[in-house]
């Protein structure tokens, strides 16, 4: 038995975000006197063993797929994966980062092995049932509620924990696994990425400066862009500027937007909806990163 983590990357390259996941688990997995194991899927994830084990993964599970079409990432085919190696290992609960592709994974899985899944949990505390604290409505309630179920599935909100590296250096022991998954579950693949932006992302950046309809027009933005260039920072909008067409989507903030927390947020012209002042009041510690390519999607029929 072990506190299984389903790792995130992006064709090799490990989120941070998963990282916390760690973190998160070997709270779990000390509750339950048990051990934290990694789950990585894909060719491009074996690389990322031992980073795992620095992180407190005792065990890495290599899940290397075969028999459908999906090369790179795909909601349905990783959601498989877990739920069949979940058979496999038996563990006593699945973690995983509260990204969108975390949760999305997890909520793909629990849906095959038809159990609930409890997403963006900030605390759990293991006993009969276990009890969990969990984020809502983009930050603004804490929400206390018990998971009576045979395989506790959960992601832990992102920024809730701290990462921390438990065992530098430790050499990774990695158990093979081979699944044969059906043609079907590739529904969903990644047809293309394209880069929306260089340098430092709305996610990671330690300075946002955020403007809103009162900035006035698009070209008003310009005046922000100069000021977060001074201050090493980037610029985000509220939900009013991208509907304005203002703005793009992805420099949205908020509920229905990025979620960030830098050390410094200036609004411009903003009004001050609840989900925005959470933002502002998000405090944690970030190393500035560069952008990753963002997905785009194409469907295909589905045939069964």
């Amino acid at each position: 038995m072990s506190v299984l983590v389903v790792v995130e990357h992006d064709r090799g390259t490990l989120a941070d975000a998963s990282l916390e996941a760690f973190a998160f688990a070997r709270s779990i997995a000390e509750q339950l006197g048990e051990p934290v194991e990694a789950l990585l899927i894909g060719a491009d994830a074996v690389g990322l063993a031992d980073i795992c084990s620095a992180h407190g993964a005792a065990v890495a599970h290599h899940a290397s797929i075969a028999g459908h079409s999906v090369g790179d990432y795909g909601p349905e085919a990783y959601g498989m994966v877990v739920a069949l190696l979940a058979a496999r290992l038996s563990p006593s609960g699945i973690v995983a980062s509260g990204t969108d592709r975390g949760n999305e994974v997890l909520a793909q899985a629990a849906a095959e092995l038809d159990l609930p899944f409890v997403a963006n949990c900030v605390s759990v505390k293991t006993d009969h049932v276990w009890e969990l604290t969990r984020v809502q409505w983009g930050g603004s309630l804490n929400e206390e509620a018990r998971l009576a179920s045979r395989l506790p599935i959960v992601s832990v909100a992102h920024h809730a924990v701290e990462a921390e590296e438990v065992a530098a250096g430790a050499t990774a022991t990695i158990t093979e696994h081979v699944v044969e998954l059906p043609e079907w579950v590739s529904r969903s693949v990644i047809q293309d990425r394209v880069v929306l932006s260089e340098g430092l992302t709305l996610a990671t950046a330690p300075v946002v400066i955020g403007g809103g309809r009162g900035v006035g027009s698009a070209e008003g933005f310009n005046v922000l862009e100069a000021l977060a260039a001074r201050l090493g920072g980037v610029v985000g909008c509220s939900r009013a500027v991208t509907n304005n067409g203002w703005r793009p989507h992805s420099d949205q903030v908020g509920q229905t937007g990025t979620r960030i927390a830098p050390q410094l947020y200036i609004a411009c012209g903003i009004s001050g909806a609840i989900q925005d002042v959470w933002e502002r009041r998000r405090r944690r510690r970030f190393s500035p990163s560069t952008s990753t390519p963002q997905p785009t999607w194409s469907s295909k029929p589905t045939t069964q």
